[in-house]
């Protein structure tokens, strides 16, 4: 095939619209380096994308599944799962902030300020605060 024109290629892709598409996906391909299926006989790019669209060297279903995910954008669904580095670089980000305040305890999971009371139970679990008292 010495000269590709549009005519050869509606052959296999009757839409004009579509080939045109599919030729340009094909095309940025090969431009990010895409291994060739016919010889490029010092053609460029959009012309070999026509030409192996016309010998049947590519697999159209597989074009058009890339140029659809190339238009697409990813949006996170409430089925994924959250990123567990991300929550726990975060949490750990709070505790230090808290800690610089010095608000080590703060609140307790209930949400109350914490009561001396706990500290207490703390400090007799472990053995510390005895010696205070004598």
């Amino acid at each position: 095939m010495a000269r590709v024109t549009v005519e050869d290629c509606i052959l296999e892709i009757p839409n004009r619209f579509e080939l045109v598409m599919l030729a340009a996906q094909r095309a940025r391909q090969i431009g990010t380096g895409a291994a060739l299926t016919v010889d490029r006989d010092n053609d460029k790019n959009p012309v070999v994308s026509l030409r192996e669209i016309a010998e049947k060297t590519v697999q159209q279903d597989q074009l058009k599944e890339d140029l659809t995910a190339s238009y697409q954008k990813v949006h996170l669904n409430d089925d994924d799962e959250p990123n567990l580095a991300e929550l726990m670089d975060a949490e750990e980000k709070s505790l230090a902030e808290r800690a610089s305040l010095g608000m080590e305890g703060g609140m307790d999971s209930a949400g109350d300020d914490e009561d001396e009371e706990d500290g207490d139970d703390l400090e007799a679990l472990a053995g510390i605060g005895d010696e205070d008292e004598e």
